[in-house]
């Protein structure tokens, strides 16, 4: 079986240290008493995940006046990270997990339908951590297109 298990409400989110697309370590307990989304892509520069980091990029001031600090996570180098971020204005933290131990860790990574052809890749995933560290929310498989506003309801804000 090539699925990890996913998280629920109220499961410890797991300590993590990856680089950024600057290659300066970040780790979840830089951000220790706020609350993180951490969302999973499968590759930057693509067009769906393209589509959502700009959907993130554009509810950042949303999501950070209710205290919310977005991370993306991907497999990528953080050179490809640093040319994805400057093409298109990112400015949040996306993080290189080129040997997917976080994203098993968050259960983002596992067997999907691509096409209609069953394959093991990055599940897209969006995990939101309260302020003490705990699951707040776990989405997994959700759409690129839309995510973002679907993410916003869901927490009760305006994006």
């Amino acid at each position: 079986m090539t699925d990890y298990p996913r998280l629920s409400a109220g499961d410890s989110a797991s300590s993590f240290t990856l680089p950024d697309q600057n290659a300066a370590p970040v780790s979840l307990a830089d951000y220790a008493g706020r609350k993180v989304i951490l969302y999973f892509y499968p590759a930057a520069m693509t067009p769906g995940c393209t589509t959502q980091a700009c959907d993130f990029r554009d509810s950042l001031g949303a999501l950070g006046a209710a205290g919310y600090q977005v991370l993306g996570v991907s497999k990528d180098a953080p050179e490809k990270l640093a040319t994805f971020a400057a093409r298109d204005g990112l400015t949040f933290p996306l993080l290189s997990d080129p040997d997917l131990v976080v994203h098993r860790a968050y259960g983002a990574y596992g067997e999907k339908n691509n096409y209609g052809k069953i394959i093991t890749g990055t599940l897209r995933s969006t995990i939101v951590i309260d302020e003490s560290g705990t699951v707040e929310l776990a989405l997994y498989n959700v759409k690129a297109k839309g995510h973002v506003a679907m993410l916003c309801r869901k927490l009760g804000l305006a994006a």
